[in-house]
């Protein structure tokens, strides 16, 4: 049971990260290789310019899932820290329930885009088999991961304001 749950710590401290830089490395790279393609032998895949763009969802997605985990996520945290304790306190809940109900939000109706763009067989520009749907399924998956993580956030202020402690309000993305 041990290792399941190193296994699962792991997966919750690094998941984002690490395929936010697999999506960003895939995306450089086949840009990279289809520039020098394109300029030095006039030649280029017709799918290399529409993958990168769907990358980018995954990468813009889970950078903002996160940055609500790190709390770096449009926040006030220079004026946060500036109220007293308890209305520090209320206004880390309502950032969770803003979270959670704009989150809702939008997986309920990516949902819906992604079941449309499914049934429709949409298939990347370029490409003869590979499914738009395949992308798209990033937007719903996380912004369920932006609750997850907001739900955690909230459960870790709640233990905090509990012991009286002060909150860990983070300054920059740099943990400044």
């Amino acid at each position: 049971m041990a290792p399941l749950l190193a296994a699962l710590r792991w997966i919750d401290e690094n998941l984002e990260k690490w395929v936010i830089l697999a999506a960003y490395m895939t995306m450089g790279g086949i840009i990279f290789v289809e520039v020098i393609r394109r300029f030095a032998f006039s030649l280029q895949a017709p799918w290399s310019t529409s993958v990168p763009v769907y990358l980018f969802l995954w990468v813009t997605w889970l950078g903002c899932a996160y940055n609500v985990k790190i709390r770096t996520h449009l926040s006030f945290d220079e004026l946060r820290l500036r109220m007293p304790y308890n209305v520090q306190f209320l206004c880390l809940i309502l950032d969770a329930f803003c979270w959670i109900g704009f989150s809702l939000i939008v997986v309920y109706f990516t949902i819906e885009q992604v079941q449309v763009v499914h049934m429709n067989f949409a298939i990347v520009q370029g490409t003869d088999d590979i499914m738009q749907w395949w992308f798209y399924t990033i937007t719903p998956v996380a912004w369920a991961l932006i609750i997850y993580r907001s739900l955690e956030n909230l459960w870790r202020d709640y233990q905090q304001y509990k012991r009286k402690e002060p909150f860990q309000i983070v300054h920059s993305i740099l943990g400044d």
